[in-house]
């Protein structure tokens, strides 16, 4: 049997691919880009778990002949359109909704034809939006109100898989995601508004200044790491008390916090403050922090990495793969 990933060779979805497939699954990761060699390297160590699938999450067929040939088990639906940038919004507001919502829809067409183990589906914080101001936790009882496409796609495609789960009969859970950063985060046709330890880390291996602003603004940045191996316990749990869950290590790290941390483990390396108005912005808009409490609650799981520790395996993954962009 295996466990379908979708958008398995981008960001979040290529870490989930290694997790899953270190963990012992046979992973089928389907794509609309092919597997690149950063992302082959990245996997190198369990490949042959892997079967590299390139499709299109819109196209209907090709979504429905996943079915056959693959003994397909699980889902996870990580393939997503992720728009930070109002611009960006604003030109490709239909393309947005069809693959976040439309791609979605699709991924359940073909669970229910399948009936498959659990169908996870990997949404984000964003679907909170202005529920409550960046000095408040959000929990998921939190009445949301997503304020953007990104955020509102996220969230009616919770909707769905929680209904079609109740109306076929097969296990589903959305996971909220905090903001990763780590390993594969790269510019790509469907991101491009890059995180700001992206940014940082990226500059420190390069040996350039460390271009900061906003030093007490911040995120609740989570390893990716983190991310993939909370999902993976989200996909296993033999039984799921809830069909929602945040994943998060439940901290809120100021952008100070972060290039101070980068500047330690980076011997030499220099900061310079801009002013706002010239920095390249990060991805998303302040908000307070995701609470962890259900999914430790629920199945125990718990952050390995914290900012020190993600930020100095970044380093190192980005210096080992020669990975500078």
């Amino acid at each position: 049997m295996a466990t379908l990933v979708t958008g398995g060779t981008g960001f979040v979805g290529a870490n989930i691919v290694r997790e899953l497939a270190r963990a012992g699954h046979q992973v089928v990761c389907y794509d609309l880009v092919p597997a690149s060699t950063l992302v082959q390297d990245f996997v190198q160590d369990c490949a042959e778990s892997i079967t590299f699938v390139q499709g299109d999450i819109l196209d209907k067929d090709a979504v429905a002949g996943l079915a056959g040939p693959h003994s397909i088990d699980k889902i996870v639906h990580a393939a997503v359109y992720t728009v930070n940038d109002l611009s960006l919004e604003t030109e490709r507001g239909n393309v947005i909704v069809d693959i976040n919502f439309a791609g979605t829809a699709n991924m359940l067409e073909l669970a229910r034809s399948l009936s498959p183990g659990r169908f996870v589906y990997v949404s984000s914080g964003s679907a909170y939006g202005s529920a409550a101001g960046s000095d408040q936790t959000f929990n998921e009882e939190l009445r949301v109100a997503p304020d953007n496409l990104y955020g509102i796609t996220k969230y009616a495609s919770e909707l769905i898989t929680r209904r079609y789960g109740e109306l076929y009969g097969f296990s589903t859970a959305s996971v909220r995601l905090s903001t990763p950063y780590g390993p594969m985060e790269r510019v790509t046709g469907h991101r491009a508004v890059m995180s700001a330890p992206y940014q940082w880390t990226r500059q420190a291996v390069r040996g350039e200044d460390l271009i900061s602003h906003d030093l007490d603004e911040g995120r609740d940045y989570t390893y990716v790491a983190d991310i993939a191996n909370g999902i993976r316990t989200v996909l296993d749990a033999p039984t799921l008390p809830h069909d929602l869950y945040n994943l998060t290590n439940g901290t809120w790290s100021t952008f100070r916090q972060i290039i101070d941390t980068i500047r330690d483990l980076s011997p030499g390396s220099n900061v310079v403050e801009i002013p706002p108005s010239e920095a390249v912005p990060d991805s998303g808009t302040p908000r307070g922090p995701l609470s962890g409490h259900r999914l430790y609650q629920d199945l125990g799981w718990t952050h390995s990495y914290d900012l020190r520790s993600g930020l100095s395996d970044y380093l190192e993954w980005r210096r080992n793969s020669g990975f500078l962009d």
